[in-house]
C-alpha cells in the first residue's frame, strides 16, 4: 500500500534497461544534451562577482532565479497535466534559449535580477513534465531503475558540461550563455518531434486545488516533500556558494568545474550498480541514509583547506545523491494518480525552488561570516531531513483505496 517493495525476484537491472521503450531513451538523450549545456547557473555567482557586483547582490540575483523556478513549478506542473508533457517541454526549452541570450545583455543589477527570474522560470518549466512523462511510460516495479537511468543521462551531461564551462569561462563568459541557449534549443526540437504527449488530465481535474485535496491525504508524500526544503538548502550551496569558496581557497574556476564534473562522473560509474543494491532496502531507510551522507560531506567540507579534501567531500555528497534520489523519485511517481503526476512533481519543484530562493543569499551571508558555520549549518539541515523521511515507507498510499 503505497510503498516501494523490496526487490527480491526482480529481473537483472540490465534486462530492465533493455525493455525501456524508445521514447524513454529519447527523453534521456534530450536530458543529456540539455544538462551538458548547463553552463550558466553554476557560474552565475562568479560571473556577477567578477563583474563588480557584491556577494549580496549576486545572492539577490540568484534568489530571483529561484523565484522564477517557483513559478515554473506551478505553471509547469499545471501545463504538463493540461496540455501534455511534450508541449510543456518544448515551450520550456525554446523560451529558456531566449532567456540565456538575454542575461549577458543586462547592464544593471535590476535588469540582471529580472533576466535571472525569466531564466529560472523558463529553464525549469520542463522538469515536472519530464518526470511525469517518465512515470507515464514505465511500470511501477521498474521506476527505480528508470529514474536511476534518467539521473544517469542527467549526470552524463553534467559530468562533461561544467568542466567545459570552466574552461570557457577563463576566456569569456559569453560563451557560456551562447552554449546553453544552443543546447536548450536542441532539446526543445527533440521533444517536439520525437516525444509522446503522455497522460493528460481533464479540465475539471487539472487545477492545483484538485491536486492539493488529494495530496492532503498522503502523509508519506508530505513528509518526503517537506524534507526537500532542508536538503535543497544543501544542494543549492553546491550550485552557488561552493564556487566562491573554491576561489577563496586560492583555486580556479576550472577547479570548481572539475569538482562538479566529478559529481557527474561518479554517478555515471556507480549509480546504477548502487541502485541495484539500495532498491532492496526499505524506502525511508534508503532515503534517510542518503541524507546522512549529505551531512557527513558537509562536515568534511567545513574543514577543507585544499583540493583533495574538497574531493572527499564531493564523493560523500555524490554517494548521498545516488542513495536517496532515485528511490525518492520512484516513491513519488508511484503515489501520484496518473492524471496528477505533473502537479505531484510540480509540488516537489515548489519546495526545491523555495530552497533556491532562500539558499543563495543565506549561504553567501553565512560564508562571509564563516565558511565553517555555513557548512556545519548544511550538515544540520541534512540531519533534520533524515529524521523526516526514515519512516515514509510505513505510510499507506491513500490513493490505492480509491
Amino acid at each position: 500500500m503505497g510503498q516501494i517493495p523490496p526487490i527480491i525476484a526482480h529481473p537483472r537491472m540490465l534486462d530492465e534497461l533493455r525493455t525501456l521503450p524508445r521514447p524513454v531513451w529519447l527523453l534521456f538523450a534530450g536530458t543529456f544534451v540539455n544538462k551538458f549545456g548547463t553552463f550558466v547557473m553554476p557560474f552565475l555567482t562568479l560571473y556577477l562577482t567578477k563583474a563588480g557586483y557584491s556577494k549580496a547582490e549576486a545572492g539577490f540575483a540568484l534568489g530571483a532565479y529561484g523565484v522564477g523556478h517557483f513559478g515554473a513549478s506551478a505553471i509547469g506542473g499545471y501545463l504538463a497535466d493540461l496540455i501534455g508533457r511534450r508541449k510543456t517541454i518544448t515551450l520550456s526549452m525554446l523560451s529558456a534559449s531566449a532567456a540565456m541570450l538575454m542575461l549577458p545583455l543586462a547592464g544593471s543589477i535590476c535588469t540582471i535580477t529580472l533576466a535571472a527570474f525569466f531564466a529560472g522560470l523558463t529553464a525549469e518549466l520542463y522538469r515536472p513534465a519530464a518526470s511525469a512523462l517518465l512515470a507515464d511510460l514505465i511500470k511501477p516495479e521498474n521506476r527505480i531503475t528508470a529514474f536511476a537511468a534518467y539521473r544517469f543521462s542527467f549526470n552524463a551531461g553534467w559530468a562533461l558540461g561544467p568542466a567545459t564551462a570552466g574552461f570557457l569561462a577563463q576566456y569569456s563568459y559569453n560563451w557560456l550563455f551562447a552554449g546553453e541557449a544552443i543546447t536548450c534549443t536542441l532539446f526543445g526540437a527533440l521533444a517536439w518531434f520525437t516525444l509522446p504527449k503522455g497522460v493528460r488530465s481533464t479540465a475539471d481535474k487539472a487545477s492545483w486545488s484538485a491536486a492539493l485535496r488529494v495530496i492532503a491525504k498522503d502523509r508519506g508524500y508530505k513528509f518526503l516533500v517537506s524534507s526537500y526544503l532542508a536538503i535543497g538548502f544543501i544542494m543549492f550551496q553546491m550550485m552557488t556558494t561552493v564556487g566562491v569558496f573554491v576561489i577563496q581557497l586560492g583555486l580556479s574556476e576550472a577547479d570548481f568545474g572539475r569538482l562538479l564534473s566529478l559529481n557527474g562522473l561518479l554517478i555515471i560509474c556507480l549509480e546504477l550498480p548502487l541502485v541495484s543494491v539500495t532498491r532492496r532496502l526499505p524506502t525511508g531507510f534508503a532515503i534517510a541514509g542518503g541524507y546522512l551522507l549529505f551531512s557527513l560531506s558537509m562536515v568534511v567540507q567545513a574543514f577543507s583547506h585544499n583540493f583533495p579534501m574538497l574531493i572527499v567531500a564531493m564523493i560523500l555528497f555524490t554517494l548521498g545523491e545516488m542513495v536517496a534520489f532515485p528511490i525518492a523519485s520512484a516513491y513519488i511517481a508511484n503515489r501520484a494518480p496518473a492524471d496528477m503526476r505533473g502537479r505531484y512533481m510540480g509540488l516537489i519543484g515548489f519546495v526545491w525552488s523555495t530552497s533556491m530562493i532562500l539558499s543563495p543569499w543565506t549561504g553567501l551571508r553565512l560564508l562571509e561570516i564563516s565558511p565553517t558555520l555555513l557548512w556545519l549549518t548544511c550538515a544540520g539541515a541534512g540531519l533534520v531531513a533524515a529524521t523526516m523521511v526514515f519512516r515514509v515507507h510505513q505510510f499507506p498510499n491513500p490513493n490505492d483505496a480509491d
